[in-house]
């Protein structure tokens, strides 16, 4: 009798050093993963967002923002999330900062990385009376710097880099909204069809989280391969990019962590940026 060859789970994720990261293991075949074998794909977050609209993927990077409109379908996985802990996506432009940034942006045109993404969701929040245009995440610092837009909003790498365009900050959505909340700005998650079945489920989250440790077990090994998606990045700015999005919120949420995608997701709610509200849920390694 031929054995039957094991099935393969769709793994979608963005090509950045963080993501890089935390996958490594999984992808390398550094961890035992029971037999379930993984089948990796890379794209922007934002055509992740919309992929996850279809129910194309069945596990894949999202931002929360997208989560609102996927919980259907989707359960968060408690593990691989990205949050920035007062840091998070930055308004940058040509001018030096005014006094009330907030303000100045009202009416201003604003380079964003997706509709979809967190990012625009904080931008929103922060500041509804902005204008925006979409833009691709890695040349929004481009369409600023020539004059395109009156300002951008930066996710990825283009946080540490925008002062070489000669850039200058206007607000840092994550310290924002923690003067706001005093909480972290969840900005990013990984998320996984209900459809597959709890016991399956909770094996990938077992599989993702194994993958999370062992990078940071590893972490000059794990430094090393995300260095080839830190798009231009040196090694101690990678180090640097990877430490803010691989984390102890990384390995689990924990409770701070759900809470501050509960505030921002009932915030956005309230806001009517969003259509409903959320009932979240998540699915842990040890569920």
């Amino acid at each position: 009798m031929t054995a039957t060859a094991p099935r393969a789970i769709h793994v979608a994720h963005s090509p950045d050093a963080d993501d890089a990261f935390m996958f490594w293991a999984m992808a390398a075949g550094k961890i035992d993963t029971g037999g379930r074998h993984y089948v990796h794909e890379l794209g922007d977050i934002e055509s992740l967002n919309r992929r996850a609209l279809a129910g194309e993927l069945e596990v894949t990077a999202v931002s929360l923002h997208a989560y609102a409109y996927l919980a259907d379908r989707y359960a968060l996985l408690a593990h691989g999330a990205s949050i920035g802990d007062r840091y998070g996506p930055r308004i940058v432009a040509r001018e030096v900062s005014p006094a009330d940034p907030r303000k100045a942006l009202a009416g201003r045109l604003v380079a964003v990385p997706g509709e979809l993404t967190t990012a625009f969701l904080a931008l929103r929040l922060y500041q509804p009376a902005a204008r925006h245009v979409v833009v691709a995440f890695d040349q929004i610092e481009d369409f600023v710097a020539t004059g395109k837009a009156d300002a951008g909003l930066l996710i990825h790498e283009g946080q540490l880099t925008f002062a070489d365009r000669g850039l200058h900050l206007w607000a840092d959505m994550g310290e924002w909204w923690y003067q706001q909340t005093r909480l972290p700005l969840p900005l990013g998650g990984n998320v996984v069809r209900r459809d597959l079945g709890a016991d399956l489920m909770r094996a990938i989250a077992r599989d993702l989280k194994a993958s999370i440790e062992y990078g940071l077990a590893h972490r000059v090994e794990a430094l090393r391969h995300a260095q080839g998606f830190s798009r231009g990045l040196d090694a101690a700015r990678t180090d640097r990019f990877v430490g803010m999005y691989v984390n102890a919120y990384t390995v689990d949420y924990g409770e701070l962590g759900r809470r501050a995608v509960g505030e921002l997701l009932t915030r956005a709610h309230a806001a009517h940026l969003i259509p409903a509200a959320v009932d979240l849920a998540f699915v842990a390694a040890d569920s």
